[in-house]
């Protein structure tokens, strides 16, 4: 049972870190965490980050001390900075494809790669098309080794429609959506 008077503790999380402010020096996005506890808590901005609490914090601290800690620290925003920025590279350079794949005479299935680089679970969208398009669709791993969205049926243009609003909805509006045709190589009369 819990004492009279006690009551729970609220913590406050950051919305770009998820750490609690006093850490979010430690996350490697130290600015944007200020910029988001500026306008969000100013209370806890001025309470962390003024300049008494800044001075009260460093003066134990030596002069070489403070400017190693503060070196240290442009060190790690600039390592975060430039990894943020590779990842957004790789992802603007990285294409989904929707593959038209005939499987015999009439009977077609439409095979979708690149989805996981973008943050979607092909799982979860194998089981959205599946629902959608009333048909079977798996995740299989394709000669890369990487997943592999299979749908059954001649639903290429619907599916590339809906990857194409599902990366807008993401905030990827520059991503190709690329369409190709694999045919099966005819054999040979003999």
């Amino acid at each position: 049972m819990a004492e009279e008077g006690t009551k729970a503790l609220s913590v406050l999380y950051c919305g770009v870190c998820t750490f609690p402010p006093e850490y979010c020096e430690f996350g490697g996005t130290l600015t944007k965490c200020k910029e988001w506890l500026k306008e969000e808590h100013l209370d806890v901005f001025n309470e962390l980050y003024s300049e008494d609490s800044l001075a009260k914090a460093t003066e134990g601290l030596s002069l070489e001390a403070q400017e190693k800690v503060e070196r240290e620290i442009q060190k790690l925003q600039a390592k975060e900075a430039n990894k943020a920025e590779k990842e957004l590279k790789k992802k603007l350079a990285s294409k989904v494809v929707v593959k038209r794949v005939e499987r015999s005479k009439r009977k077609h299935v439409i095979a979708v790669s690149g989805v996981e680089v973008f943050g979607i679970d092909p799982k979860k969208l194998a089981k959205t098309f599946a629902s959608k398009f009333a048909t079977g669709a798996s995740v299989t791993k394709n000669a890369e080794g990487k997943d592999e969205l299979v749908i059954q049926g001649d639903v290429g243009d619907e599916v590339e429609e809906y990857v194409t609003s599902l990366l807008e909805e993401k905030g990827l509006d520059g991503i190709k959506v690329e369409r190709t045709e694999d045919k099966p190589k005819k054999k040979s009369q003999q």
